[in-house]
């Protein structure tokens, strides 16, 4: 009988240090380009999402169809979606963006609402007394008071977005998908493995900075000793 490979990688492990090493500059390629379609995607829609919160919030008319279309827009399955953006925005990184986008604004639009709300009426009558007009209202009394419901928004936008990243693998622009999906094709264990972790890696880390940035911006809501 033939003796067994010395080399994890002609076994075909899970668990391949020779992977790591050999293909560091690949890893590292998906890992860019996915925390780059991440970033894009997330600071897009909080661009988009904090208007359509305020017009929720002032007009009451529109709170309905603004809810009412960014949740329809969520329950639309991520290959439908890429399918009907295609058109728009053809086989690029512009396409997996847009998608997630619109996967993120039910998600930023719902808790930025939810803090404009609850920010009490007494306080922003106190404020006006003191003679602040509507804009500085908004930007030192209402957003901050919001911004623990907000920060809550897009800390769950952005770990979705870690993670649909990788569907965009199917048109060639899904970071560590990519890898996920080509290693599936070929029973490539080492690379499925690998690229799946490191997938959920960054989204703790993403969570976790963003949990940090929550409390540094709002020491308020700490509970005191």
């Amino acid at each position: 009988m033939t003796a067994p490979p010395d080399d994890c990688l002609a076994r075909n492990e899970w668990l391949c240090g020779a992977y790591l090493s050999s293909r560091r500059e690949i890893l590292w390629d998906a890992v860019v380009q996915h925390l780059q379609l991440t970033l894009a995607s997330v600071l897009i829609g909080l661009v988009i999402a904090v208007p359509l919160a305020l017009v929720a919030r002032h007009r009451r008319w529109a709170a309905g169809p603004v809810l009412g279309v960014t949740t329809i827009l969520y329950t639309v399955p991520s290959l439908a979606m890429f399918s009907l953006l295609l058109p728009v925005y053809g086989l690029s990184a512009s396409l997996v963006v847009a998608g997630l986008v619109l996967y993120s604004l039910t998600l930023l639009v719902r808790n930025i609402l939810a803090g404009l709300r609850a920010v009490p009426e007494e306080t922003r009558q106190a404020a006006r007394g003191m003679g602040y007009g509507p804009l500085r209202l908004l930007l030192v009394v209402e957003l901050p008071l919001a911004l623990p419901a907000a920060m809550a928004g897009l800390r769950i936008a952005t770990v979705s977005a870690v993670s649909l990243v990788t569907v965009g693998a199917i048109v060639g622009y899904g970071g560590l998908g990519n890898l996920i999906y080509s290693g599936m094709n070929t029973y490539f264990k080492a690379q499925v493995l690998t690229a799946s972790v490191l997938c959920v890696v960054i989204a703790v880390a993403a969570d976790l900075l963003l949990l940090l940035a929550q409390r540094v911006l709002t020491p308020w809501t700490r509970r005191q000793p």
